[in-house]
């Protein structure tokens, strides 16, 4: 349960902050706050809690650890608020909204704490009410940047508390705990009863997430492992075309009927009446060459699969094991550092797409840094014609060119990744990058090209969202 208008007041009393200095503001998740506050020469640690029914203002002696990824809300608090002297710490009438007046030698602002389980909130605004940030936005409330928030104080009489101390009173420990402080006494509640609560939430969400995303990963596993019991018959098409070649003579009526030299049954074969002998089995022998290509990408993409779902697992066991509540929450958002932060042994964005790695630079640092140091002279580079963008490259693979499928992969993302996208549609050329020359005093990263050849596309949805996914997937495997 949060605490009630009775308890609050309690708390406030002995917080006696009036005089002190916010050193600085924490937010280790989104519904809490930590403001670590010199008081007559200590230094104390103020938790702020808004997750519904744990709603509390106290003291703590909990060790809070910080958000590897800084919050909206923090950032602001930290530029505007952070460093403050409080002037003053009142609740209004008995809303269970705490009021602190805060403020330097040139500015003074007002945060607003309310403590309402079903609405809770954290409000900075001007000595006018206007919002400068909130810590949930709500736009339906006017709870926004820019909003007005003046809460209308009613003046509370001595019939009213006693009513509200009867309905709502404050709640009693042991008489072990006599002597204590009513911070302690909640601060110790809270952690040892909320943290179970808050626990079994967390552990249910990460259950969902994990279920969710299992799900996903283990069907997109399924699929490519029946592909590749589908390519494993590629033998038999081989067969085919040597059973054309040598019994082909005997064909009637686009059919050929002949026996198996290798089993002695008997085999029925269906020809295209259009076309030769030969090249009916070069028809076979095609599919075959494909499908043995086919085979070597799809190896690669089902180990890149199996080590995603091995990544999620850990993940998820990692989750069960933790201990901390506040840091469970920051895992289960399960993308506490941004992508920028992402280790990567090269600059740009990376796929691994079918066997095929392809190198995206979206700016000019990125190209440069791609050219000097990562593609080398037989990798293939793509980029726009008559448009600013990014430049996409193939990693070659020896004894093999480039399939049209990837080469379509790399155009889409050349096209994304310029200003071309809103079009959704670009001339491309591409050419290896030993035929790229750098522009004599150029800007960086830029180059020019020779044997170029010219590609159309057209933006492919289904080809992005693919490959959306496959940057996801590799990403999870680079966090572990």
């Amino acid at each position: 349960m949060s605490l009630n208008c009775n308890e609050l007041n309690v708390i406030i009393q002995e917080l006696d902050l009036p005089g002190s200095f916010i050193q600085e503001i924490v937010q280790p998740g989104f519904d809490t706050l930590v403001f670590r506050i010199i008081r007559k020469g200590a230094l104390n640690t103020l938790l702020i809690c808004t997750s519904a029914q744990s709603c509390r203002l106290c003291w703590t002696k909990t060790r809070v650890t910080k958000n590897p990824k800084p919050l909206r809300f923090n950032e602001f608090l930290r530029s505007h608020v952070q460093g403050m002297r409080i002037n003053s710490c009142e609740q209004l009438g008995l809303d269970r909204i705490v009021k602190l007046d805060v403020s330097t030698w040139q500015q003074r602002y007002f945060l607003y704490i309310r403590l309402w389980s079903g609405a809770a909130n954290v409000i900075v605004t001007e000595e006018d009410g206007t919002i400068l940030d909130c810590m949930y936005r709500r736009p339906k409330r006017g709870e926004v940047s820019g909003g007005t928030f003046i809460p209308q104080v009613q003046p509370v009489t001595e019939e009213q508390a006693a009513e509200a101390l009867r309905k709502f009173p404050v709640r009693t420990f042991g008489e072990e705990d006599e002597g204590r402080s009513f911070n302690e006494l909640i601060d110790r509640y809270y952690s040892e009863h909320a943290v179970t609560l808050s626990r079994e939430s967390l552990l249910q969400q990460a259950e969902k997430w994990y279920n969710v995303k299992h799900s996903k990963m283990q069907g997109a596993l399924e699929r490519l492992l029946e592909k590749q019991r589908q390519f494993e018959g590629a033998d038999s098409l081989r067969h085919t075309g040597d059973l054309i070649l040598s019994y082909g003579a005997e064909a009637k009526d686009g059919f050929l009927d002949c026996t198996d030299y290798d089993t002695g049954r008997e085999v029925h074969i269906r020809l295209d009446p259009a076309l030769s002998v030969q090249e009916n089995a070069a028809r076979y022998y095609d599919e075959y060459k494909k499908a043995v290509s086919g085979m070597e990408a799809l190896q690669h993409d089902i180990e890149l699969s199996r080590r995603a779902i091995s990544a999620l697992d850990a993940e998820y066991q990692a989750m069960l094991e933790e201990k901390s509540v506040i840091r469970m929450e920051q895992m289960l958002r399960h993308d506490t550092a941004p992508r920028q932060q992402v280790e990567k042994s090269h600059a740009g964005l990376h796929y691994e797409i079918d066997g095929w790695t392809l190198l995206v630079g979206r700016t000019a640092n990125e190209n440069d840094e791609l050219l000097r140091h990562t593609v080398r002279g037989s990798d293939m580079w793509l980029h726009t014609r008559d448009y600013a963008g990014g430049y996409v490259f193939i990693k070659a693979q020896k004894n093999k060119s480039v399939p049209l499928d990837i080469l379509l992969y790399a155009g889409n993302l050349a096209v994304y990744h310029s200003k071309a996208r809103q079009n959704g549609k670009a001339d491309l050329y591409y050419t290896q990058v030993k035929y790229l020359r750098r522009a004599k005093n150029g800007p960086k990263g830029l180059v020019l090209p020779t044997h170029e050849k010219n590609l159309f596309v057209k933006l492919d949805s289904d080809k992005l969202r693919k490959l959306d996914e496959l940057e996801k997937a590799q990403e999870s495997i680079w966090r572990t």
